[in-house]
């Protein structure tokens, strides 16, 4: 048996007074304190928790009766930030699925890896992308499609509108053809008030694969466990409580709740009685100001992109931001310029924490009111975080270590992938993050270096071999090398240098990127070079391609 079997597997007794066992627990728990108060807002609706204990068993009464699933079979989840997302996440582990969260912005290619990979045998997915759907699902396990719009779970008038506006005024739903395709909100409807087959979850069972390259090679699903997502938002609730009493009464959640950082502390939220404003759409500042207009909320949930966006509008410090409490940051690092300008601007201190995929993601956190900004904080409870020297040893206060920890929010490990698993973890059980980290005298750790080749693009990662990948496929490029390099408001952005067998245009170089990669993972910056630098085993230097680019450069 390996040494991180063993990962995932239970959720400490210390950390779990209710005696929960499954994320669905934690739903049934908050239903039973907290049926009347709102749980989750998005284009104006909100459900409260009665509701959505209603919806998600409607959902979970239809898979089990009207579908071929079983528990243990994988559903994948292609949503942007509505109130469909909780209903059906929710919904899926209540009849025992395995969650695949979906990125909304995946390509047809990326969608069917992924799709493949997990062997999913369900999609749920916005009729905004259904398009991206249409060529590849012949080429996975999917047999039951359900397919979603904006306005499904409002009421008819504003339901016909919002459909309506984004479907021909928007045109943001392209024709699809997936025949046998079932419209969610039907399905939801012909079962509501049912109630669905109890399924027993242990802490052990899988519960979502969240989908990582890690720092190299193709995406592949980390392996989170009930006990893992539990066990992280739990221990998250002890930390951040500490902010004080009716912190998540409103928390502002711009971030997908596809991604792991948003998700897990939706479940925080949800554990707190607390109501979760999504945002569909961060990337409309305009937008997002008015909307946060509309609230006197008490939390706000980020990263450094946002955090700079949002203070350099001239509406936003014209907010009113007495109620604020607490705003988190995670997914990519915070820069202290940021952190100071949104504590300037709100007068409330952001509060960092250090994750990853593989960690469900928490790993190391602030304590509210004793913030340290620069530093990742304190490991959180239950929490074993080592600094391992080139030498294998634990490194001493003060000198720089690679971060390696243990911990029940930890992954079981890669989906069906052994060797990467074996490669990732100690021999004692300790994750090898990869990342570079100081212990300061007083316990607080900072992060010295991300690990070498990820790239974090607005706290999303980009894998220089998927991006070197995808250029090379161009018949007229010889090799390429892609690296990240410093940018004010994403944290990064994605360089690439090439060798081309004929003259051709950064835009050229771009528009073929387009057609194969998400949107930020295409390259801001592209460069060209007769030769790219290498060692003499014929590797490239990716730090020899990191300078400041040139001034003729094309950054635009």
């Amino acid at each position: 048996m390996n040494s991180y079997s063993d990962n995932g597997q239970s959720i400490p007794a210390a950390l779990n007074p209710q005696g929960f066992a499954a994320v669905p627990d934690i739903l049934a728990w908050a239903c039973r304190q907290h049926g009347d108060k709102p749980a989750f807002t998005s284009f104006g609706r909100t459900l409260n928790y009665a509701e959505l204990d209603r919806l998600s068993a409607a959902f979970a009464v239809y898979l089990q009766r009207h579908t071929r699933l079983q528990p243990g079979d994988r559903i994948a989840v292609q949503l942007p930030n509505l109130i469909q997302y909780p209903v059906v996440v929710y919904g899926a582990m209540r009849a025992g699925m395995v969650v695949v969260n979906t990125n909304p912005l995946y390509t047809s290619s990326e969608m069917e890896h992924q799709f493949k990979d997990s062997g999913a045998k369900a999609l749920v997915i916005h009729k905004s992308m259904a398009h991206k759907a249409d060529s590849i699902l012949k080429n996975t396990a999917i047999e039951t499609t359900l397919v979603t719009q904006v306005g499904d779970l409002h009421g008819f008038v504003k339901r016909t509108l919002l459909n309506a506006a984004v479907k021909y005024i928007k045109k943001l739903e392209p024709a699809y053809k997936l025949p046998g395709a079932i419209d969610l909100r039907s399905a939801l409807l012909s079962c509501i008030g049912e109630v669905p087959t109890h399924v027993t979850l242990k802490p052990g069972d899988t519960a979502v694969l969240q989908y990582t390259g890690g720092t190299t090679g193709v995406s592949k699903g980390a392996v989170l466990s009930h006990a893992n997502l539990v066990s992280n938002a739990l221990q998250a609730r002890i930390l951040i409580g500490t902010a004080g009493k009716g912190w998540a009464r409103e928390v502002i959640s711009p971030l997908p709740l596809y991604h792991i950082y948003a998700f897990t502390l939706s479940q925080l939220a949800v554990l707190e009685g607390g109501h979760c404003v999504l945002i569909p759409n961060p990337r409309d500042i305009d937008g997002f100001v008015k909307e946060l207009g509309k609230w006197q909320y008490s939390a706000f949930v980020g990263l450094n992109t946002l955090f700079v966006a949002l203070c350099n509008h001239p509406e936003f410090a014209r907010l009113n931001f007495d109620s604020l409490k607490v705003t988190c940051s995670g997914g990519m690092a915070l820069t202290q310029a940021a952190a100071q300008q949104w504590q300037d601007t709100t007068g409330c201190v952001v509060t960092e924490g250090y994750g990853l995929t593989e960690t469900s993601p928490g790993v190391c956190f602030n304590p509210p009111g004793k913030e340290r900004i620069g530093t990742i904080g304190l490991p959180l409870l239950e929490t074993e975080v080592r600094l391992i020297g080139t030498d294998g040893e634990e490194v001493a206060s003060g000198e720089p270590g690679e971060l390696c920890v243990k911990g029940p929010q930890v992954m079981q490990g890669y989906w069906q992938r052994e060797k990467e698993t074996r490669a990732t973890f100690t021999d004692d059980g300790y994750l090898i993050t990869g990342d570079i980290a100081i212990r300061e005298d007083d316990g607080y750790f900072r992060l010295v270096d991300r690990a070498k080749d990820l790239i974090i693009v607005s706290g999303f990662n980009v894998y220089p071999n998927e991006v070197e990948d995808a250029i090379c496929l161009h018949p007229d490029v010889v090799e390429c090398a892609a690296v990240g390099v410093p940018d004010d408001i994403c944290g990064e952005q994605v360089k690439v240098v090439l060798v081309a067998r004929r003259e051709m245009s950064r835009e050229e170089i771009r528009d073929w990127c387009r057609d194969r990669l998400t949107a930020y993972k295409i390259p801001r910056l592209v460069e060209f070079t007769d030769e790219l630098p290498k060692t003499n085993v014929g590797k490239v230097l990716r730090r020899a391609l990191r300078d400041p680019v040139k001034t003729d450069t094309d950054a635009a």
